[in-house]
């Protein structure tokens, strides 16, 4: 198994392709992004050229290749509104492992190891995370990669019939 990470500059119409996939994968919607409701949970988004553009401008995004097929996309951001801890130089990350083979093999664990590394030759020692506390595989991971939790945001996001927490995490490089 080769990994590959390969940081966007400009983004494909394929690429959109395969983010609209997970963004509207009933299996992953739960785990990638917050619902207040089961409405907002049956929602589907529709990504664009134009706005995988406009992230360019506030993120730096990798996409994660095994045996040259895109099976992920990870990307950070500096110091966004939404962090627990307002720690000026912070990185907000973000992970999707979207493709169900390249879970399981160690694929985010390196990929973690790799924005991290990105982040520290950037010149920033923090990184803080979120983590729905349902998501018990990527909160395991986190741990096991030196992330800390922080804080519990309770009644964060709706899956399966009830409200959860968002688990923030912290880690200084």
């Amino acid at each position: 198994m080769k990994t590959e990470i390969v940081k966007l500059t400009k983004p494909t119409a394929q690429f959109v392709e395969v983010l609209n996939r997970w963004e509207n994968d009933r299996e992953l919607i739960p785990l990638i992004r917050p619902n207040k409701s089961q409405e907002e949970l049956d929602q589907r988004a529709a990504i664009t050229l134009d706005s995988v553009r406009a992230r360019l401008e506030y993120q730096q995004i990798f996409q994660i290749f095994m045996n040259h097929e895109m099976v992920g996309e990870m990307n950070y951001m500096v110091d966004p509104p939404h962090l627990f801890k307002q720690e000026p130089g912070t990185a907000w990350i973000g992970i999707t492992i979207g493709e169900p083979e390249g879970r399981g093999k160690g694929i985010g664990f390196e990929a973690i190891q790799y924005l991290e590394e990105q982040i520290y030759q950037q010149g920033f020692s923090r990184i803080e995370l979120g983590v729905f506390e349902f998501n018990t595989k990527a909160y395991k991971l986190y741990q096991k990669l030196g992330y800390e939790e922080i804080a519990r945001l309770e009644d964060f996001t709706y899956w399966q019939g009830r409200m959860w927490s968002d688990i923030r995490m912290e880690k200084y490089l």
